[in-house]
């Protein structure tokens, strides 16, 4: 207990990494623990660039009730606590592969998304823009959202499958873990990339990396310590 809080408190450049795992307290399923979206049929298919092209609806459809609905959804244990760090004036950032919006609901200020976000959808074709809750309105309503001007696919600012990652969101993730001394890297199983080589570049550049995941990761050997647990993580720290 001593040596993880002695970590963070003398960080000098706090940091922190999130997957999919810190929304589970928020009743949102991972993408490959044991109850992971991944284990459904055809689930690969939902986050396929070629495929939402040929056919958007079945996207809408399949990600109704994890997407379309995180307006309905609280911040968890995890997100809490990273947002009480940043107001504490100790952690520098999140970097977060989730697009469910809860870090900026708990009230992280600095967070870099580098899997893109839903909370913006735009038009492939003309470009026009859509927000949130409009598009909400309409997936609620078992339909799928198409361009009002122009009649073409609307799609989510969610990276999928195919896509580049966001430039910008990346290049900072990437400088500020060039940047801290200290990265939590929390409920990620790090194995999409290039987004999991972001906590590897901290401890390229002379930095430490604790781990929480209920998993091995790629970057275990790497970490200065390592919890399986989240909740007793944060319970620790708080």
């Amino acid at each position: 207990m001593n040596e993880i809080l002695n970590l963070i408190n003398n960080a000098s450049f706090l940091t922190a990494f999130t997957g999919a795992g810190v929304s589970t307290f928020s009743g949102i399923r991972d993408f490959r623990g044991e109850n992971g979206l991944y284990n459904d049929e055809d689930a690969d298919k939902i986050f396929d660039l070629d495929y939402f092209l040929t056919d958007p609806s079945f996207y809408y459809r399949r990600s109704k009730d994890f997407i379309y609905n995180i307006d309905e959804k609280t911040p968890g244990i995890v997100h809490n606590m990273l947002a009480k760090l940043e107001n504490e004036g100790r952690l520098k950032a999140v970097i977060t592969q989730n697009i469910d919006l809860l870090h900026q609901k708990a009230g992280s200020r600095n967070v870099v998304e580098v899997h893109g976000t839903p909370e913006f959808h735009h038009c492939l074709n003309c470009g026009k823009f859509y927000s949130f809750n409009k598009i909400i309105e309409i997936v609620r309503k078992d339909e799928t959202p198409g361009c009002d001007d122009c009649g073409g696919i609307v799609k989510p600012d969610i990276t999928f499958f195919g896509e580049q990652l966001p430039e910008d969101a990346v290049n900072k993730a990437f400088e500020l873990a060039s940047k801290s001394d200290l990265m939590l890297v929390l409920g990620s199983s790090l194995v999409v990339q290039p987004a999991a080589s972001i906590p590897l570049t901290t401890v390229q550049n002379g930095g430490k990396i604790v781990i929480v995941n209920n998993m091995p990761t790629p970057l275990d050997y790497d970490a200065a310590m390592l919890f399986s647990d989240l909740r007793e993580f944060c319970e620790l720290i708080n």
